[in-house]
């Protein structure tokens, strides 16, 4: 006799981290339904997936993605949206736990942003307010907290693995002497889907690091190590604001102006766990260092992309014949 197997919806399905988790669930005996704004476009690229159209701003739609449904992934994110994002991703939280609460789900998990030690820029505050907005809600939530995710597709490596493949000399600014703890895609993988059955009283947040704490500077350089280049170069410039920085992101990074502006921005202040025991609660203490994480991203990046085209794409091959690793 089969056993039924327990449906849940998952937001942000076409996104990095929903493309990533995905298969994951189904393994782990999901019956996965994806939530996008444009499903016809969606089925194009994957028909053999349970795509729904819908947006977690509309109550309506929100209804009929989740009717059904045991759990919810919540892998939305508005950053780059206009200058409200802030505001509109906050509603569309609590109105999605509302909806989420009317069709009978038990349990949302949400992947936010680790909570900085300064005041943060718009996008760190906005995931935070999210998650808040969910926990406050009526459907008990899991939210967690990562910084820099490690892999193929992510924003903030694409940042870095550009940064690292192009310039073999760069000025210094004061952010990259912030300090992180990226963590793995696979780990996060494994973090969202055991989250979703993990013993849950009151809804709760949980840090989700990775096992290192690397500045930004020491990113750059094992990342060009992963790349077998030499280590750049690097010129301090203490005056140098991340807003201002960010414009030099822009020349020399594919990532989209209007969201690597955010990011940056963001690496103003230290982006620590507060603490790493949920690794321990769901069974999963070793995690991916960084060095075995960005080596994986090239390598699914090669798998999936080639080499890069263009101006850049030259730079880096040039790179990479004429420079041995320090």
């Amino acid at each position: 006799m089969s056993v039924a197997r327990r449906s849940l919806l998952l937001t942000g399905a076409t996104g990095f981290v929903g493309g990533a988790v995905r298969p994951a669930l189904a393994a782990s005996g999901w019956r996965v339904r994806c939530l996008t704004r444009d499903a016809a476009r969606a089925r194009e690229r994957a028909r053999e997936l349970d795509w729904v159209q819908g947006d977690v701003s509309d109550p309506s739609s929100c209804a009929r993605a989740l009717e059904g449904c045991e759990a919810a992934l919540y892998l939305v994110h508005g950053i780059g949206e206009g200058g409200d994002y802030h505001t509109r991703e906050v509603a569309a939280a609590a109105n999605f736990s509302r909806a989420a609460a009317a069709a009978g789900v038990e349990r949302i998990v949400y992947l936010g942003g680790v909570a900085p030690d300064g005041a943060g820029s718009d996008h760190l505050r906005s995931r935070l307010d999210v998650g808040e907005a969910l926990r406050s809600g009526p459907v008990k939530t899991v939210e967690l907290r990562a910084s820099m995710i490690v892999g193929h597709g992510s924003l903030s490596w694409l940042i870095v693995r550009d940064l690292a493949a192009r310039l073999p000399v760069m000025i210094l600014p004061r952010w990259l002497k912030s300090r992180t703890q990226p963590v793995a895609i696979d780990d996060v993988v494994v973090a969202l889907v055991r989250a979703l059955d993990m013993p849950l009283e009151p809804s709760s947040w949980f840090d989700v690091p990775g096992p290192e704490m690397l500045s930004g500077k020491e990113i750059l350089q094992a990342t060009a190590r992963a790349m077998g280049l030499a280590r750049p170069r690097m010129i301090a410039v203490p005056l140098l604001t991340p807003r201002l920085s960010s414009l030099w992101v822009r020349f020399v990074t594919r990532a989209k102006w209007s969201v690597a502006r955010e990011v940056v921005v963001g690496l103003s202040d230290d982006l620590l766990a507060k603490h790493d025991g949920f690794w321990q609660l769901i069974d999963h203490p070793r995690r991916l260092k960084f060095a075995d994480a960005a080596r994986l991203a090239l390598d699914a990046e090669r798998r999936e992309g080639g080499p890069v085209k263009g101006a850049w794409g030259a730079v880096e091959r040039a790179r990479r014949f004429t420079e041995l690793p320090a």
